[in-house]
Formats: C-alpha cells, sequence, structure tokens
C-alpha cells in the first residue's frame, strides 16, 4: 500500500511576527485558502493513501499543534523527534514505523510547509511516480521546471538522452547541488538541463532501506530497529548520538538509482516574504493582500497578511509588506526583509524588559 511521510519539524521566524520558534509557518495559512500549509498537504495526501497510511515527523513541542489542526490522528501518526537532526534521520524514523506495518509499502516523502498549485496534476504526477517505484528498485524525485535563476534552491541535473520508457516526463539523475551561487545557477537554467529540487521523493520501503544501508548504514542499523512501542528515553538516546545529515546529502547525491520526474503542478516553497509575494495572485497594482480585510488607496506592490478578523486602511504605500498577529504588526519595505531577525530580537527583549 502506499504510505506518506510528512516532515513537519522546521522552526524559524522568517514570517515573523506571524511565525516564530514555537509557532512556525506549516501551521500557518500563509497563502490565504483558508487552510495552513500542513492541512493542505495532509489533505493531498489523503487523496494519494488511506488517512491512517499519513505519519507525521515533527518536534515534540510541535505535537500538540498537529493535533488541534489535524484532530483525529492516531498514536503512531504523530512521531516526535527529541531533538532535530536534519532530514535522513526524520525520514528513516518514520520509514521503520511504516516498516512494521507494511514491509510492501511505496512511501510519498513530502515537506509540510510548501505550497502546491494545480492539484489535479499533483495528484496526477505523484500516482505516476509511485506507480513506477513499486515497479522498480528506483529513487524518484520530483522536479521543478526552474523560472528564474535562484540561489537559495537546489537544482538537480539530468540526462537528457536518457529518457524511461515507461514515463516520457522521467529522466535519469546525474548530479544534485544544493544552493549554488547565482551566477552558478544562471549557467544550470541556460543548459537546459536542469530542475529545481522541491524535495519531495518516491521510493518503495526496500528501496528506501537499501538507500540508507549503502550510504548511512549508521542511520540504517539504529533507525530500523525502531518500533512504536520505543520507549522515549531510548529514542532520545538515538537522537543524540545520530549524525545531523540531509537526505539529500547523505543518500541522492551517492546514489546511481534515482529519477526525476518534472512536474506539472507549480511549486513554491514560499521560503520568505518575497517568495510569498512571487507566489501569490496580485491586484491590478500588484498588491497581495493574502489575509484581512483590507481598504487601499495609492497602494502598489505591497504584501498584506493579518488576522482575517482585522481590518486594516492603507494610503500612498509602494512596496512594503504589512504583517501582525494580535500583538506585533509589523510595516517593513519589501526589499529590507532581511532585517526581520533584528526587528523580532528587538521586539523580545523589549519584552524581557517590561516583564
Amino acid at each position: 500500500m502506499t504510505y506518506c511521510i510528512i516532515m513537519a519539524g522546521g522552526a524559524g521566524s522568517r514570517f515573523w511576527p506571524l511565525s516564530n520558534e514555537d509557532y512556525p509557518k506549516q501551521f500557518i495559512d500563509l497563502i490565504g485558502n483558508g487552510e495552513s500549509m500542513i492541512q493542505s498537504t495532509f489533505r493531498r495526501c489523503a487523496m494519494l493513501c488511506p488517512r491512517e497510511n499519513i505519519i507525521i515527523v515533527t518536534a515534540q513541542q510541535y505535537a500538540l499543534t498537529v493535533r488541534e489542526q489535524i484532530p483525529d490522528l492516531l498514536n503512531y501518526q504523530v512521531l516526535c523527534e527529541p531533538c532535530r537532526r536534519n532530514t535522513a534521520p526524520c525520514i528513516a524514523y518514520a520509514a521503520a514505523i511504516i516498516a512494521n506495518r507494511d514491509p510492501d509499502a511505496t512511501i510519498l516523502v513530502t515537506p509540510s510547509d510548501h505550497a502546491i498549485f494545480n492539484e489535479d496534476n499533483y495528484i496526477s504526477d505523484i500516482r505516476q511516480a509511485l506507480a513506477v517505484a513499486q515497479q522498480n528498485p528506483w529513487i524518484i524525485t520530483i522536479g521543478a521546471q526552474p523560472t528564474s535563476p535562484n540561489s537559495k534552491y537546489g537544482y538537480i541535473q539530468f540526462d537528457e538522452d536518457h529518457k524511461i520508457p515507461q514515463n516520457d516526463r522521467l529522466r535519469k539523475v546525474v548530479t544534485f547541488t544544493e544552493k549554488p551561487p547565482i551566477e552558478v545557477a544562471r549557467q544550470f537554467i541556460a543548459t537546459g538541463e536542469f530542475y529545481w529540487n522541491v524535495g519531495i521523493f518516491v521510493w518503495s520501503l526496500n528501496t528506501l532501506r537499501k538507500a540508507y544501508h549503502d550510504y548511512l548504514p549508521g542511520i540504517s542499523e539504529t533507525f530500523f530497529s525502531l518500533s512504536a512501542r520505543t520507549a522515549p528515553e531510548e529514542l532520545e538516546r538515538i537522537y543524540s548520538l545520530c549524525e545531523s545529515v540531509s537526505v539529500d546529502h547523505g543518500i541522492m547525491e551517492h546514489a546511481d538509482n534515482v529519477h526525476v520526474m518534472g512536474a506539472t503542478f507549480g511549486w513554491s516553497d514560499v521560503e520568505t516574504w518575497d517568495t510569498l509575494y512571487n507566489t501569490c495572485s496580485k491586484d491590478s497594482h500588484g498588491n497581495v493582500f493574502a489575509s484581512g480585510n483590507v481598504f487601499a488607496y495609492d497602494v502598489h506592490n505591497c504584501v498584506v497578511h493579518l488576522p482575517q478578523d482585522k481590518t486594516l486602511v492603507l494610503q500612498g504605500l509602494d512596496g512594503y509588506i504589512v504583517t501582525g498577529d494580535n500583538d506585533v504588526v509589523m510595516v517593513c519595505r519589501r526589499d529590507q526583509e532581511c532585517r526581520l531577525v533584528k526587528f523580532a530580537s528587538d521586539v523580545e527583549l523589549d519584552r524581557l524588559r517590561n516583564r
């Protein structure tokens, strides 16, 4: 059967004050569609497999939020990592739980906090990838067509001449490159031989286990002995000793059986306010009003995200981020969002002084 692993342990403040260490972006409705990012991800996964076959891996501090946003999950469906060790241990932990339930599983691995557009195409693409992974000992990754040079994304080079009979959009992977300099990214795109790495992987459980055995034997030996009954103390000991490594660096960059399928759906990692602005549809003045009740006068090229019950009147702004929660409102030039960490730190220091 098909299983889905949703990686939901990420933390960060790039969307401060909406997001913070205690409430990161996967729990926020960033693009204004009425669902948090993790709710959208779970709903898509439920179109691909039974609801009880979806495993969410998160940090202990987010377990309650996961269960509040996605009710009625069974105990084994929410796995809590005692500390962050990147994506390779995260996936191995979930795969071990799946192995105890179905040794013949085929597995989709997906981030919890990316935006997907044209969901019908997404479902079709993933189903095709699952079918290929069921029939072949391959790792299938999904690639998005680059729209511009971007040094914040990983890149997948494929062999244009090595076409796969089962699917005309499948290509053999040549190299993975993580976040190249912008000039290198330009060169990559000019060749026409690269996709953006969207962080979605499809493989059979047997293929996954062999990959870990071959390239990450320490993680393989330790994690595939885990079960849903593993004591928290033992899990904490294992995580404290295991290496922190991404599945891209630990496996994908070394394996010779990786194939990439070009996506027919739209994708964004929604990593910054700038990517949110570029991702969302805009009004005739270039504004993105993602959330909140906004009255705008002579406003251009702004992105606004406020609680739905807040009303905002804006006049005369051009190129700003306007956002907030119930405690803090921030107005910042879009080209100055690199200062958000400083803003967040100053506000937190002020709060501490005034306690």
